[in-house]
């Protein structure tokens, strides 16, 4: 089952722990990748849920309390992402408004 790594990927204090100024080149990744690895994860998430509804739905389910646990993430994971797209498009959109 996948952590909440996209969260904690997408973290600020993280990010620049990692990401300082006197780091050298090798160890940085730049914005467009941890992005990517963010989406990866959420999608994974999305993925453990549907398995644990289908198990649910067949009365193949181990434990309901895991099922629950992998159903919130994804959808905790889904609304972060949608509100990461928002916020991102919002300052787009604010950037194009600016008279040059």
């Amino acid at each position: 089952m996948a952590d909440i790594q996209a969260i904690k990927s997408l973290s600020t204090s993280d990010l620049l722990k990692s990401k300082s100024i006197g780091n050298s080149e090798s160890s940085k990744t730049d914005f467009a990748q941890e992005l990517r690895n963010a989406l990866g994860n959420v999608n994974d998430m999305q993925v453990d849920s549907d398995r644990a509804m289908s198990d649910i739905a067949t009365g193949s389910v181990k434990d309901l309390h895991q099922a629950a646990i992998a159903i919130d993430k994804a959808e905790i994971s889904m609304k972060l992402m949608l509100e990461v797209r928002n916020k991102a498009l919002n300052a787009y959109k604010e950037i194009t408004r600016t008279q040059m």
